[in-house]
């Protein structure tokens, strides 16, 4: 199947795009969109690889799905569109990025679009890549996990000394595909308001990334 992506990402996950599973999805995908309001945009669904090439990720940050508001999602996991209300995750992403870099909160964005972390080799990869409006989590049984754990997988096994956020207990159980030994994994409770203050908050899990990178020859993330 001739799948639109970035192309190093293209070549590492090959033999997803002719597996069966994938067929499946793309037509359940597609008569999803055809049938109702799905989020992203259809141009969007793959714009964390395409926003990170393969060969340039530096840190991943794993989300479960799309926001499933009227113009929020723009297919970076914990992203929104520019002008639109930023939401309470990310809010309080922003809060820990400012108070762990020592930026302070005037250095927080005016919006909540994250493509500015994309472009640094900020992998922001939602593990289900679709959702139907005001239904979180509707598209996780199409299957898009099969490939987005693939992904995982092939930045695994061929790329090393990566930081890999894991934020809440759906994110943790993808280290399960991560090679720990050659790759750094940052564990924490998910940033939403019902769990930040039990341990999001201080984790330092941004300058723990830059403290590695540089380790590893790294540019380190300009977070705010």
């Amino acid at each position: 199947m001739n799948v639109r992506i970035e192309e190093g990402w293209r070549r590492a996950l090959a033999d997803q795009w002719e597996a069966p599973y994938f067929a499946e999805l793309t037509a359940k995908v597609r008569s999803s969109y055809a049938c109702g309001t799905v989020y992203p945009p259809p141009a969007q669904i793959f714009a964390a690889f395409d926003a990170t090439p393969f060969d340039q990720v530096k840190v991943v940050i794993i989300g479960q799905d799309p926001y499933h508001g009227p113009g929020q999602a723009n297919g970076l996991c914990f992203s929104v569109a520019p002008g639109v209300q930023i939401p309470p995750s990310l809010v309080n992403i922003f809060k820990e990025m400012a108070d762990d870099t020592g930026a302070g909160a005037d250095a927080i964005p005016a919006d909540g679009d994250l493509g500015y972390l994309a472009l640094q080799g900020v992998l922001l990869l939602n593990s289900t890549l679709t959702v139907e409006a005001h239904r979180p989590g509707s598209h996780r049984p199409l299957g898009w996990e099969t490939l987005t754990d693939a992904a995982i997988r092939a930045l695994s096994s061929q790329r090393k000394g990566i930081v890999y956020m894991l934020w809440g207990s759906h994110a943790i159980r993808k280290a399960a595909l991560i090679d720990a030994s050659q790759n750094l994994i940052l564990t924490s409770p998910h940033p939403s308001p019902l769990s930040a203050y039990k341990g999001f908050f201080g984790n330092h899990h941004f300058s723990r990334a830059n403290s590695y990178l540089e380790e590893q020859g790294k540019t380190p993330i300009k977070w705010l």
